[in-house]
């Protein structure tokens, strides 16, 4: 058996998920002549609706707030980079790994973090939200794409990468729990945090509301800082802010792939199996760059995510999701066609939920406008 990529990146590790080792898909379907199962799950993820949708959701700021700041979509796209470049240095499959990037944020509502607040709170009574869990059901569910079934049918390893944080993950064949996923879905999580950290940095610094002094004491900066002075002696910081965010994002990998190379000599790993049935995540940062990543958050979180700027704006869009809610509950004949179909099924929460999580935060205050007009507050 070949345990070449197929993208001719070369060999995979033994622990890595090899193509012709898939378990396949829920519903069975027939190969392709000349792409794997994951090279045809990538298409599938990207030509979807809910992809498309991504370029009109919030990452931190408001869709629309400005020409340069991230959205949800390129905030996917810089995942996808980082995720292949750490699977191939580790010898994983880089396209599971991307797929499981394409996938992560596709139930991500709008308005953000705050918008999946507004709606778990909503729905409560109804499980409660998870963009997570939501991705999910947007690839299972929701998208329809094909008329045989519903949803994309993608793999059961990409489905297994987008559950990201469950409790166990259930083999289809023999109803096994495995504590663990496999590494390509474990270190785009990872790459989802190096992304969402190194980028909302970068923003901030753009929008002014970080500013520069402050980040001098913040050890990963002055660590990314005199990165790229070793590289660049005399550099302006202020004009090149965006070089000394790409030697961050370097530090980060470099350590993310050096510690997971460790961790795995450390655990005696020798197959994918040994993966899923270790009981500790196996990709990891080391102890101090976690240390590091967490000063930066807090940072982030003191002077950037809760400048009112930023949740001021975000907490009125998501008083339009609630209001927007209560509407649709008390009308659910005003529903979107699809949405509504699946309430003798799924309930009417679930069903608001659904319909306003796949909104973009433009035709989420278009539709408050429309429906709620004046007598919205």
């Amino acid at each position: 058996m070949s345990r070449v990529a197929l993208s001719g990146v070369g060999g995979f590790s033994p622990w890595a998920v090899f193509n012709e080792l898939s378990l396949g898909r829920g519903r069975v379907e027939g190969g392709h002549a000349y792409r794997s199962a994951f090279q045809r799950d990538r298409a599938r993820l990207i030509h979807c609706t809910s992809f498309r949708r991504l370029d009109g959701k919030t990452q931190v700021f408001l869709n629309g707030t400005g020409d340069h700041y991230r959205t949800r979509l390129t905030h996917t796209m810089e995942v996808a980079s980082i995720s292949r470049t750490v699977a191939r240095a580790l010898g994983l499959n880089e396209d599971l790994a991307e797929c499981v990037a394409l996938a992560h944020d596709l139930g991500h509502p709008p308005c953000g973090h705050r918008g999946e607040d507004e709606l778990d709170r909503l729905l409560k009574g109804a499980g409660g939200f998870d963009h997570n869990a939501q991705s999910l059901r947007i690839v299972e569910v929701l998208e329809e794409k094909y008329p045989a079934f519903p949803g994309l049918n993608l793999t059961w390893e990409v489905r297994e990468g987008i559950q990201k944080h469950a409790e166990g993950y259930e083999h289809p064949l023999t109803g096994e729990r495995y504590p663990s996923p496999s590494l390509e879905a474990q270190v785009t999580d990872l790459a989802d945090e190096i992304a969402y950290s190194s980028h909302d940095l970068d923003d901030g610094l753009d929008a002014g509301l970080l500013d520069f002094e402050e980040l001098g004491g913040v050890p990963l900066w002055q660590l990314a800082c005199a990165q790229a002075e070793r590289e660049s002696p005399g550099f302006d910081v202020r004009r090149y802010r965006g070089f000394v965010i790409r030697c961050l994002v370097n530090m980060l990998v470099d350590d993310l792939v050096a510690q997971t190379r460790r961790n795995l000599e450390e655990a005696g790993i020798c197959t994918l199996d040994d993966v899923r049935r270790h009981p500790r995540r196996l990709a990891s940062f080391s102890a101090e760059m976690r240390s590091h990543l967490a000063g930066l958050r807090r940072h982030l979180f003191g002077s950037f995510y809760l400048h009112p700027a930023v949740s001021g704006a975000n907490d009125r869009a998501a008083r339009l999701i609630s209001e927007l809610f209560a509407f649709l509950e008390a009308n659910p004949d005003r529903l979107g066609g699809k949405a509504r179909a699946r309430v003798a099924t799924d309930g009417l929460q679930r069903a608001i939920g659904d319909y306003i999580s796949g909104m973009t935060d433009r035709y989420l205050a278009r539709q408050h406008a429309e429906l709620l007009g004046a007598t919205g507050s």
